[in-house]
């Protein structure tokens, strides 16, 4: 009877420690997530849209400072370097339609 006890109490004590656990993964949140499909192709849609977004104002400001870095390099006139430079600014303004 003690043994019997003793191990539906260990039960008891597994069971709670994997209810915790479970909890702590927020397991009921993600299966209620996985019955409403439309939801989860709506939050992954947003979250693209967001990761997209980031990247191209992202790319946008690292190549205009490194554009911009370029212009001042042209300024100081360093022989061979400010030529090539200046040809490759050439090129990208022409891409843009600016020239």
């Amino acid at each position: 009877m003690a043994k019997e006890k003793n191990e539906s109490e260990l039960l008891a004590l597994q069971m709670e420690k994997l209810v915790r656990h479970f909890e702590a993964l927020r397991i009921a949140d993600y299966m209620e997530l996985l019955e409403r499909p439309f939801r989860l192709i709506a939050i992954n849609f947003v979250a693209g849209l967001s990761r997209g977004f980031g990247i191209a104002i992202g790319a946008t400001l690292i190549f205009a400072l490194m554009l911009e870095f370029l212009r001042r390099l042209i300024m100081l006139n360093i022989p061979g370097i400010g030529g090539f430079i200046a040809e490759l600014i050439r090129i990208v303004e022409m891409k843009n339609g600016q020239i």
